[in-house]
């Protein structure tokens, strides 16, 4: 395994917070790790320190890496394809393929590439982050928050990702805010996926991914 699918069972639930925590976790242990984010909505020039790529930037150490990252940035806060039009671009699946491959042919031990919302969320006009997954074949480690009704979302994800032919590395069950116990609500999952470990991240800046970094280092 040299590269993994950063993706989401929905939009906002904490992709960057786990793959930023993995990076700062691998690159403890001696790994050469790298991100890439082929495609950002709701990015804002002016300020961009807040937006996925920019941390992504921060916790490999390079903050001037957002355009190597993230080459495909566009302003409104809406789906990819639809962002795109707004600037007078159309995605297209072959293109952000193309440009994942591109970056995975670097060089580093591992490359993380993170979708852009849910499994199922759009990216071009024709295509979810399911085709792109496809498209790499790329082992996927799938990022859940914890809110009421995240178990029946992980599972469909599940369902959804395992009739592409996809292997599922790990499940990283995010904390959401104002929402179940995280620890009562991954072991309610547990009791119904058996097959992929299912890790905790806590929402905290300060979260050690150490034990997530030590499972995937396995397959490296």
């Amino acid at each position: 395994m040299t590269a993994l699918f950063v993706a989401g069972t929905g939009t906002d639930i904490g992709k960057t917070h786990v793959a930023c925590a993995l990076i700062r976790a691998l690159k403890a242990r001696g790994v050469a790790v790298d991100a890439f984010k082929p495609v950002v909505s709701g990015f804002d020039p002016e300020d961009p320190s807040a937006s996925d790529p920019a941390r992504l930037a921060q916790a490999l150490g390079d903050p001037a890496a957002v355009p190597r990252i993230s080459p495909r940035r566009y302003r409104a806060p809406l789906a990819p394809n639809l962002a795109a039009r707004l600037e007078g671009d159309t995605l297209a699946l072959e293109d952000l393929a193309a440009d994942c491959r591109a970056a995975l042919a670097g060089e580093h031990d591992l490359m993380l590439v993170e979708g852009a919302g849910g499994v199922m969320s759009p990216l071009t006009d024709e295509a979810t982050n399911l085709d792109l997954i496809a498209a790499l074949d790329l082992p996927v480690l799938l990022i859940a928050g914890s809110y009421l009704g995240t178990i029946s979302h992980v599972l469909t994800a599940l369902i959804a990702l395992r009739a592409q032919g996809a292997t599922i590395a790990a499940i990283v069950m995010s904390e959401s805010l104002d929402a179940p116990d995280l620890v009562q609500t991954a072991d309610a999952l547990r009791a119904f996926e058996r097959e992929t470990p299912i890790f905790l991240a806590p929402r905290d800046e300060h979260w050690d991914a150490k034990d997530l970094a030590e499972h995937l280092s396995k397959g490296l």
